[in-house]
């Protein structure tokens, strides 16, 4: 009996179990050398675009991966990348480890259903130990720097410190936190191309790629009233087409007077609410343009409802759907408005205002490729420091965390019966390679620096791989400012063992043409 058709083709038992390991064992590969402060780009290379980076996520993204056991990886990068903004690298090495110690499990007859219990008696213990070893002590700016300066170390920064970038992430997550919650959405990192690095700067507002409506109007005001308008500035129509006969110029002139009243009340109705500067999501006929120019009016036409939206919320603005429905209520205000050309494009700065909730880090780069790396590092930095002030949970970085978790779960493995024990050893084993892999990346021995970072664990209770200027040391991450939220770590032990586990339990691939 036929039951597939013929098209369909099935992988059942040690093929597909092999197949499916190899998929993850391949994507953590792939990923596993950017581990760190002295981790490797990828060039990754599609249709003419050229992308460098080592951020995890983004390689992942970019990579062209069909197999869905590797799809299943990049998921877990991407949830790691959704839910703390940073970890992709380390969630992915994990899951990829956590697979290939599985798989010399299942060659020694370990049923697949021991290896998931072990695996997840094991996360538990590894995020009650990412739990003690969380610093008893007040997450401040000074604290929240050397989490941001962490995240980006290593990151393409182009020619400025991390630590200079540090600081206005620090002040950019402040400025949208509220009792402890950061908006993450009123924190917008922008890229340009066309300066050094060191240009970066903190905008306390927001930045849009949008140019006034015509040249004649003013490029800066200050203290400015700002209205944003859903409304085209332009000649009413009718909805029903219709014809006029004109049978004398005397007509056809007061046609047109109308029409030119008409866009002149526009301007005149504008400016006499005191409205400085318009943002308007409908267009503006150049004509009422150049009346709104004549009256030192700014504006700024067909935004984008996001944009605009952006914008109220910024400025403390209202959204107006009609002139007839001015109000000095729904007007926001900014301490200033201005617009600036960056090559061919010119850009508009929203800054500062009354009711202002958002906030820009405009970075600068000489190059694109240097631009959009300092964007993604910028980003990840945003995403960690927010999660450290949400959670409130800080823990040592540089593989220190990691030592601490595979010292706990041995522990716990010498007390466990049974074949399980051996999966909650493998996962010791498993984790044991991201420290491993920390010093490898920095030039050290790998087997060496394990041994000493075990040795000096067990001596002061802390250690980690501390990146120098040609190398790495072992040394206390907390006094080298090297630390991470406790959120990130937990969510990539959650993230990987859910994935793993998932498939080392697939022991059928059925596909269908």
């Amino acid at each position: 009996m036929f039951v597939l058709s013929e098209d369909s083709q099935r992988t059942h038992g040690e093929d597909a179990q092999q197949s499916n390991i190899s998929a993850g064992k391949a994507v953590n590969e792939s990923v596993r050398t950017t581990l760190g402060p002295r981790g490797m780009d990828k060039m990754l290379v599609s249709d003419g675009d050229v992308v460098i980076t080592n951020d995890g996520a983004t390689i992942l993204q970019e990579m062209d991966i069909e197999h869905p056991a590797a799809e299943m990886i990049v998921e877990v990068a991407e949830s790691q990348e959704d839910e703390v903004g940073d970890g992709t690298t380390t969630a992915a090495v994990l899951a990829g480890q956590l697979l290939a110690k599985a798989e010399t499990l299942l060659e020694d007859d370990i049923h697949p259903t021991t290896i998931v219990e072990g695996y997840h008696e094991a996360a538990e213990i590894a995020v009650e130990t990412v739990e003690e070893t969380a610093l008893d002590v007040e997450v401040d700016d000074d604290l929240l720097a050397q989490v941001a300066q962490s995240s980006m170390t290593g990151k393409g920064t182009g020619g400025v410190a991390a630590s200079s970038l540090a600081e206005s992430v620090v002040d950019a997550v402040r400025h949208a936190e509220r009792n402890g919650v950061v908006d993450r959405d009123a924190v917008t990192v922008y890229a340009r191309v066309g300066a050094s690095s060191t240009a970066t700067e903190l905008v306390e507002g927001i930045v849009l790629e949008e140019d006034p409506a015509t040249d004649a109007m003013p490029s800066e005001v200050e203290n400015a009233t700002i209205a944003v308008l859903d409304v085209d500035l332009e000649v009413r129509t009718g909805n029903v087409g219709a014809e006029f006969s004109v049978d004398s110029v005397d007509q056809l002139t007061a046609a047109r007077e109308s029409g030119e009243r008409e866009l002149r009340e526009y301007a005149e109705t504008l400016d006499d609410a005191g409205v400085d500067v318009v943002f308007s999501t409908g267009d503006i006929d150049d004509r009422v343009a150049g009346y709104l120019g004549k009256r030192g009016i700014l504006a700024f036409e067909s935004l984008s409802d996001g944009d605009a939206q952006g914008i109220a919320r910024a400025t403390g603005a209202s959204r107006i759907g009609a002139l007839d429905d001015l109000s000095e209520e729904d007007f926001g205000t900014a301490d200033r408005v201005r617009t600036e050309t960056f090559g061919e494009d010119e850009l508009a700065f929203i800054e500062g205002g009354s009711a202002a909730e958002a906030v820009s880090l405009f970075v600068r780069g000489g190059t694109e490729h240097v631009a959009d790396e300092l964007e993604r590092a910028i980003t990840d930095a945003v995403d960690v420091v927010a999660a450290a002030i949400e959670t409130g949970g800080v823990v040592p970085g540089a593989g220190a965390t990691e030592i601490a978790i595979a010292d706990a779960v041995r522990d716990a493995a010498t007390g466990t019966e049974g074949r399980r024990q051996l999966a909650i050893e493998a996962f010791a084993d498993a984790v044991d390679v991201l420290p491993r892999t920390l010093a490898e990346n920095t030039g050290m021995d790998p087997i060496d620096a394990l041994v000493d970072l075990r040795a000096t664990y067990d001596a002061h209770g802390r250690a980690g791989i501390i990146a120098t200027e040609r190398t790495g040391e072992i040394g206390d991450p907390v006094e080298a400012g090297v630390v991470d939220p406790a959120a990130v770590k937990r969510e990539a032990v959650e993230s990987a063992v859910e994935a793993a586990t998932m498939i080392a339990r697939i022991d059928d691939v059925i596909s269908a043409e």
